[in-house]
């Protein structure tokens, strides 16, 4: 199963003992691939050093090479193409080009501008970080 996660589902699921971290447990386990695109990454590298400080943010680019190394299960991509799915806030395209392009299964949101993807004619679908776990992780799916 490909996902896209947007920002703030990352920075959530980084913190061990918050209810998002199964998420990255089910990915690093090889159970799910995570696609990311460079404007993604750049966005989890602004983010993550203002939030957290860079050594969180090379925590976590050591840990997605690593993956990318051992387990396959990092899929980079580069959108050739600008759907322009989301109007609300056109800065989070960055997260539906990746999905589509990637043809993902999910983008993991809590972010209510990308419902329009739910009708867009894409395969990608927003689903909520807790609706993901408890339909997929916690199911063993």
């Amino acid at each position: 199963m490909i996902l896209c996660l947007d920002t703030n589902t990352v920075v959530q699921a980084l913190a061990q003992h918050h209810p998002f971290h199964p998420i990255l447990n089910a990915w690093v386990a090889g159970d799910l691939t995570w696609a990311v695109s460079t404007p993604i990454l750049l966005e989890y590298e602004e983010v993550l050093t203002r939030l957290s400080g860079p050594a969180r943010r090379r925590k976590l680019a050591r840990l997605m090479d690593l993956a990318e190394l051992t387990s396959g299960n990092v899929l980079r991509v580069t959108p050739s193409f600008q759907f322009h799915v989301v109007t609300a806030d056109p800065n989070d395209n960055i997260f539906t080009d990746c999905a589509i392009t990637a043809e993902a299964d999910y983008l993991l949101t809590e972010d209510g501008h990308f419902a329009p993807l739910a009708d867009a004619g894409y395969k990608p679908r927003p689903i909520s970080p807790q609706q993901f776990i408890a339909r997929f992780v916690a199911s063993g799916r």
